[in-house]
């Protein structure tokens, strides 16, 4: 429990110092309206989490990378606060389009990435079988 614990906290720390890099990196280029930076880092995000569950990685590793680290990485407090601020300045245009584009853009990006990672420990378990029994042959 306590080991958990630890994984998801250190995975936290490293997660907000990524988004808090990225956020800025992404801002400096970026100078209007339409919060940019949260969908990308929520779209990265969402892809890697995907990933980190189409692997099925061991318990450790998942609560390290995708509860700790993806976690506080992603925030959908941020996308709110961000699309209450658009409603603030009535700018109703961008409003609509970061509650619709995001949500569907994430999801398939969480898909994508959950079938990558499928898709890799399938490719890895051929990988292994394939050459198993040359190995096994030269003994």
């Amino acid at each position: 429990m306590v080991v958990n614990f630890l994984l998801v906290s250190i995975g936290a720390v490293f997660g907000v110092l990524a988004r808090v890099l990225s956020t800025n990196w992404i801002k400096k280029g970026w100078r209007h309206a339409f919060p940019l930076a949260t969908f990308i880092i929520n779209s990265v995000g969402c892809f890697f989490l995907g990933l980190v569950t189409g692997l099925s990685l061991e318990t450790g590793f998942s609560l390290l990378i995708g509860t700790g680290f993806m976690g506080s990485f992603t925030t959908f407090s941020t996308f709110n606060i961000e699309s209450i601020e658009l409603l603030r300045m009535k700018n109703f245009k961008h409003f609509f389009s970061t509650q619709e584009l995001p949500i569907l853009l994430e999801f398939s990006r969480l898909l994508l990435g959950l079938f990558v990672g499928i898709s890799f420990k399938k490719l890895t378990l051929m990988l292994v079988l394939a050459f198993v029994p040359d190995i096994f042959s030269l003994m």
